[in-house]
């Protein structure tokens, strides 16, 4: 693993640096005042719904939202100068509340939650202050054990900023050269004309990811790290804001859909939102309707002005993936 493992601050006093409310006034005050190794929890405001994780490099929080409500809060600790915690958009590939290293002397990690097979994961760990891992987000212990006891699998984990450097635009890098499993990724071209394929069954089961691209003017469907189908599409290139939509349920014959801006804390309320409306996506009807058959809660789809197409990106970028069988 790529990342640093010492518990530098014990059980006990970690969890004496947090707290658990039910206030929301309590909890958006604490919120907003926290030290190192201080974090607040206050579920009751967002009991239900999926899960999305927004870690704030620049800032060194990370940030809890269910349904788009912000609930939880705590200071974190990233990867230090040569060892920076990559950015982009993820999904949870792999839980274990007894991990231990593989590389530095089978040391513990606690409540660990795999980011990507190449070794960045959430997990309880030192934090001084300041990025001081070799890669992977530290939490404070007790933090580490609520929200590894709150996400699922496949959940989205949106990871942006610079160290020392506040942020106003972010490109979530979404592809990769490699797949999730350390292998050349597999790239499928539309070919002449088509407009769409999709082939669910070259990975029947999880969370489907969707990349929608300005850039490219593409979706590209993902599902445990396998592409599965792509589209041609039509949206404005006029934005420069970065989006996660996260698929909670069918309500009423409705799709609901919670939102989160990358970077920033901007976020949406539990609604209706429509996706393919509100980025103003023109996209062939039947590929839409396929997909729709396809989806379950915790299904996310990443807006961003980054190229997916191969031939335009020329940049190493990370694999956005649910888990795989291993």
């Amino acid at each position: 693993m790529v990342c640093a493992l010492l518990l530098l601050v014990a059980p006990a006093t970690v969890q004496a640096q947090g707290r658990q409310t039910s206030s929301p006034v309590e909890f958006a005050r604490d919120a907003d005042a926290l030290r190192p190794g201080e974090w607040v929890w206050a579920e009751s405001i967002a009991p239900a719904g999926p899960v999305l994780i927004y870690v704030d490099v620049a800032r060194q929080i990370a940030t809890i939202y269910r349904n788009g409500v912000r609930f939880a809060v705590s200071t974190v600790s990233t990867g230090k100068k040569g060892y920076a915690t990559p950015t982009g958009v993820f999904t949870i590939l792999q839980k274990d509340k007894d991990h231990r290293s593989s590389k530095y002397n089978n040391a513990p990690m606690y409540y660990q939650q795999r980011l990507t097979w190449d070794g960045v994961a959430l997990h309880a760990g030192g934090l001084p202050g300041y990025p001081e891992s070799h890669g992977c987000v530290h939490l404070p212990i007790a933090f580490a054990k609520l929200l590894f006891g709150t996400t699922q699998m496949g959940g989205t984990v949106i990871v942006s900023g610079s160290a020392g450097v506040v942020t106003t635009a972010s490109e979530a890098s979404v592809l990769s050269d490699v797949d999730h499993l350390g292998k050349p990724a597999e790239h499928l071209p539309l070919a002449g004309g088509q407009q769409w394929r999709l082939e669910p069954q070259k990975s029947p089961t999880g969370p489907l990811s969707l990349i929608v691209s300005r850039a490219d003017q593409r979706v590209i469907v993902l599902r445990n790290g396998r592409e599965i189908g792509r589209s041609r599409i039509t949206m404005p290139d006029v934005s420069d804001e970065t989006h996660v939509y996260t698929f909670s349920a069918i309500v009423e014959g409705k799709y609901l859909w919670t939102v989160a801006g990358v970077p920033g804390h901007g976020q949406g309320a539990s609604d209706r939102v429509q996706p393919w409306l509100a980025e103003r996506i023109d996209i062939p009807a039947e590929f839409l309707s396929r997909v729709r058959s396809q989806l379950q809660p915790g299904a996310s789809i990443l807006v961003t002005d980054a190229p997916v197409l191969k031939s335009n990106s020329g940049r190493h970028m990370t694999v956005l993936a649910s888990a795989a069988d291993r």
